[in-house]
């Protein structure tokens, strides 16, 4: 019998304003980071699934639109992971925390929600219009069952414990 905790993956967006164009010098350091981050992704323990176009990787995925307010754009990091604990050993990894806190150089600083996470059905791929709805639900009502962070998780659905765990272990780093 299938346990609980194989039948439902988590689904994790998170969005960046470009402060200028993907192709412009100043992103150059950012743009050099995709592929081998995407590829540490990819090969890392829980990795299930990421968006991505035929060259690899979603930067020319037209999504968010409605959020770039007066940047250069709007980049989405979609993916699927076996567990929280799994994007977050991944997530706050030596090599992507260090480009991570190079992230003042590329994007906007952001003071509303630009990541949530849910939980999905096993071999579910969201889409981007479910991703954009999550993320307006989180910035609408704070975290939920239906969209929640790091720091305020929500237990996969169909285990007892439905109280969201808040945890100080899942700060991103400055």
């Amino acid at each position: 019998m299938e346990s609980d905790a194989a039948r439902w993956e988590l689904a994790q967006v998170n969005i960046a304003r470009l402060l200028e164009p993907l192709d412009s010098p100043r992103l150059a350091g950012f743009v050099a980071e995709l592929e081998p981050l995407n590829a540490l992704a990819d090969a890392a323990p829980g990795f299930r699934w990421r968006l991505q176009d035929e060259d690899g990787d979603a930067t020319a995925i037209r999504a968010f639109d409605w959020d770039a307010g007066t940047s250069a754009g709007v980049i989405v990091n979609l993916t699927v992971w076996a567990s929280v604990e799994a994007l977050a050993a991944f997530a706050f990894s030596g090599h992507h925390r260090a480009v991570m806190r190079r992230r003042r150089e590329w994007f906007e600083p952001m003071r509303e929600a630009y990541l949530a996470l849910w939980w999905v059905p096993a071999g579910h791929r969201p889409t981007t219009a479910e991703a954009e709805e999550r993320v307006q639900h989180l910035r609408a009502h704070g975290p939920t069952p239906r969209a929640f962070t790091l720091r305020d998780q929500f237990p996969q659905p169909g285990l007892p414990d439905a109280l969201p765990t808040v945890s100080d272990d899942w700060k991103c780093p400055a």
